[in-house]
């Protein structure tokens, strides 16, 4: 556990590829008009990214150095391509709407940053639990921002639920009759409510610092008082 709980931390907080390193926009803002579409990617790339940090840490000991890169994203292609073509055979629907961001995983800073910095250089089992972990850091933030988007840009939650679960549908949140805010729907409104997200996690960051130097201050006083 001594060995996981920092794995845990960085992924879901401190190291999150989203609000703490800004990786991964490109996907990240594309795809997320609404929840299912966000979680789904999310969740591909959660895939991706176990096997890929499992696989690499598994052959490090046989792959050059010189041409690392080369083979970490031959091996990210291989992985990417299974998950495409499996959702193509079994989420055909879904596989439509998501289109060209299932295969430009390949080339998502996440994962490529995080086989390089911790699968190449750690055990199987720490590489592929930081793998999973980093990817369900990806999946929260994207699932909040789409889950935002949709809810204030058409008053609903799960829209497009039925592509995954037939027979399901979307929850109507809002009146029916609202008439949606465009702005939120659209590009720029994933911009502005990332930069919301950036910004919250940033000031409980700082406060959390804030705290932590207060106690420090008691503390020292109480010493120098003893």
């Amino acid at each position: 556990m001594s060995q996981l709980r920092p794995i845990i931390q960085n992924g879901l907080w401190n190291q999150n590829p989203v609000l703490g390193q800004m990786l991964g926009l490109c996907s990240l803002l594309a795809v997320s008009t609404t929840m299912v579409n966000a979680v789904s990617l999310g969740l591909a790339t959660i895939l991706v990214m176990g096997m890929s940090s499992l696989i690499v840490s598994t052959l490090r000991g046989f792959i050059p150095y010189e041409i690392r890169i080369p083979i970490f994203i031959l091996i990210i292609a291989a992985l990417v391509t299974v998950v495409d073509m499996t959702m193509n055979a079994w989420l055909h629907d879904l596989y439509l709407v998501l289109g060209i961001f299932i295969p430009l995983i390949v080339v998502n800073c996440i994962v490529l940053a995080r086989v390089e910095a911790f699968a190449a250089k750690n055990p199987a089992g720490l590489s592929a639990f930081d793998g999973v972990m980093m990817g369900v850091g990806f999946v929260w933030v994207i699932g909040l921002l789409g889950a935002i988007r949709e809810f204030v840009g058409q008053g609903t939650l799960f829209a497009g639920i039925e592509m995954i679960i037939p027979g399901a549908s979307a929850w109507q949140i809002l009146p029916e009759d609202y008439p949606g805010f465009l702005l939120f729907i659209l590009p720029p409104g994933a911009f502005f409510v990332l930069g919301l997200m950036v910004a919250g996690r940033n000031w409980l960051e700082y406060r959390a610092n804030e705290r932590a130097k207060a106690r420090m201050r008691i503390q020292q006083q109480a010493a120098a008082s003893a």
